[in-house]
């Protein structure tokens, strides 16, 4: 399960958010909060997912993220889709920079709850200067339009962060589908705690074995 951020600590490391009857991790990027390291580009990232995973000696799992944390499950799995079982992206931003979408956003942050999390500027520039090369690279798209990994991407009904790049991201992929949550903001993981649990569990309940 990935908090976004990037650079945020891992504000979903929380048990009433963890899907019921499954086991969790919750990795701290590196650099941040508990883990150690410093600046680093998404590669590092997805590197440092899969020593967690050999580490756990998990063999297949699903990857749950929220915000940019669904962007980077997105990568992991693009990555290392013989070691994912499916993706779930809560709320993500999608693989675009997109200025009507930043406009939205942007005329939007004042009717969002302040939520306060504790995040490293340093990563967070790192990581997303990363980002941006990756949704640059020629082969993106071509490698989400022959991904065999199930992606399933959750938009928030009163989210400010519009969710076209993420209907678009669930049409393009094979096996994409697309889902709204209604009556909850981008945080709901704080307002809804419930609710936030209740959909972890039924969508990585419902991955493929």
């Amino acid at each position: 399960m990935l908090s976004g951020g990037p650079g945020c600590v891992h504000y979903l490391a929380d048990r009433r958010l963890a899907p019921s009857g499954m086991r969790t991790w919750c990795p701290e990027p590196r650099g941040v909060g508990r883990s150690g390291g410093g600046p680093h580009d998404l590669r590092q990232a997805v590197a440092d997912l899969e020593a967690v995973r050999r580490a756990a000696d998990i063999g297949k799992w699903v990857v749950l993220g929220h915000s940019w944390g669904s962007d980077l499950a997105v990568r992991y799995a693009l990555d290392h889709p013989e070691r994912v079982r499916a993706v779930v992206g809560v709320a993500g931003h999608g693989l675009h920079k997109d200025r009507t979408w930043k406009q939205a956003y942007e005329a939007g942050q004042h009717r969002e709850a302040d939520i306060e999390i504790v995040w490293e500027p340093t990563v967070h520039a790192a990581l997303s200067a990363s980002f941006v090369e990756w949704i640059h690279e020629p082969e993106l798209f071509r490698r989400l339009a022959d991904s065999p990994v199930p992606m399933t991407f959750v938009a928030a009904q009163h989210d400010i962060r519009p969710a076209w790049p993420l209907r678009q991201l669930a049409a393009l992929v094979p096996r994409g589908s697309f889902e709204e949550l209604p009556g909850v903001a981008h945080n709901f993981w704080a307002t809804d705690p419930a609710i936030w649990a209740a959909l972890a569990t039924r969508l990585c309940a419902a991955a493929p074995r």
